[in-house]
């Protein structure tokens, strides 16, 4: 502690330009008594700069006209007081002290409110966080006013929650804590949930992706031909290979031969064929080129929704209005991607 003290002193930036007389601050004169009675010299100033907490208990008794220069660090092993003692000389902490006493530092570092502590000791007992302990480090995280060591906590514990279950600091806090307990249980009830959403999200997004895939395939189908299927208009064996797309493209294909030529179509006992009419007014809810447009049924279903023969309800709105948006961003994506892909290739060609 005393080198500790003197590399201090030299590295001080007051101690070369007199503002701070460094005769001063040579002899230690303040004691930290620890556990057991042991003592550990200091200075107050350093102290003092380092914790405005340590600064009110050393000029309280200067106020009481005392000349007892005494600080009493208690319930912490001495050795985590040293380690405490050397980070407000030097702002430094070593890692062996982080793993042998964090927990304690931690506890320090906000009872004394030095912050620049408290955030290393948060990251270093983050990083430190085994089945074992993740109890007693949720309870001290909380006390502390921890609240990133506090969620990762939970996180952990939640992850692990049969495990946990099994540790003697679990079975603690059931006893001792139900407060704690209960808003643990809270966090993975809330935690499930959100992952149900998330799940059906993207359950829902994997639909609208399939729909808004669905209906490029179908107006390639139409405009261009693809394998086996084409536009009225163009022979079949002048059509094109497999598209990008063609597992999508090639089901698609099979469902337009079925719906041409079941003949349950027409009292509407066929599902499949149920579905590709459904694919075909959704084609027409969305295309802005009624004019232009070559896929079947696309005018007369415009016709009907004009002359209000059919009414679409807020479901079907929903639907349609999802499918534009899921395809409005793909189409952004692979333009940007398009746009991030051209200076690759001048620089690959350079």
């Amino acid at each position: 502690m005393v080198q500790l003290q003197n590399q201090f002193l030299q590295n001080s930036p007051s101690a070369g330009d007199g503002t701070m007389v460094a005769d001063e601050l040579l002899e230690p004169d303040v004691q930290i008594i620890t556990s057991g009675g042991r003592i550990i010299p200091a200075h107050s100033r350093i102290l003092a700069s380092a914790s405005p907490v340590v600064e009110r208990l050393i000029t309280s008794p200067q106020k009481r006209r005392s000349s007892d220069r005494k600080i009493h660090i208690l319930g912490v092993p001495y050795d985590a007081v040293s380690a405490f003692v050397q980070f407000l000389y030097s702002s430094k902490c070593d890692e062996e002290h982080m793993e042998k006493y964090g927990i304690h530092l931690l506890a320090l570092s906000h009872v004394y409110f030095v912050p620049q502590l408290k955030q290393n000791c948060t990251r270093g007992l983050a990083e430190r966080l085994t089945i074992e302990n993740v109890v007693d480090i949720l309870q001290l995280a909380r006390l502390c006013d921890a609240p990133d060591l506090y969620v990762k906590c939970l996180k952990l514990l939640s992850n692990n929650f049969n495990t946990v279950e099994e540790t003697e600091g679990w079975k603690f806090l059931q006893n001792h804590d139900p407060w704690l307990e209960l808003e643990i249980l809270r966090f993975m009830d809330e935690a499930e949930s959100r992952k149900k959403r998330t799940r059906r999200y993207r359950e829902e997004q994997s639909l609208y992706l399939q729909l808004s895939e669905a209906m490029d395939c179908l107006e390639h189908i139409c405009t261009e031909g693809c394998t086996s299927v084409g536009p009225y208009d163009m022979d079949p064996s002048k059509n094109k290979g497999p598209c990008s797309k063609f597992s999508t493209c090639h089901g698609l294909q099979l469902s337009i031969k079925h719906f041409v030529t079941c003949k349950r179509r027409v009292n509407g006992g066929c599902l499949r064929c149920k579905r590709m009419w459904q694919l075909f007014r959704l084609h027409s809810s969305i295309c802005d080129q009624t004019d232009e447009c070559r896929v079947p049924l696309c005018r007369q279903f415009k016709l009907k929704v004009q002359e209000d023969r059919i009414r679409d309800d807020a479901t079907w709105r929903l639907l349609v209005r999802k499918v534009v948006s899921v395809k409005t961003v793909c189409s952004l994506s692979l333009a940007k991607r398009k746009r991030e892909d051209e200076p690759r290739v001048a620089t690959n060609y350079y």
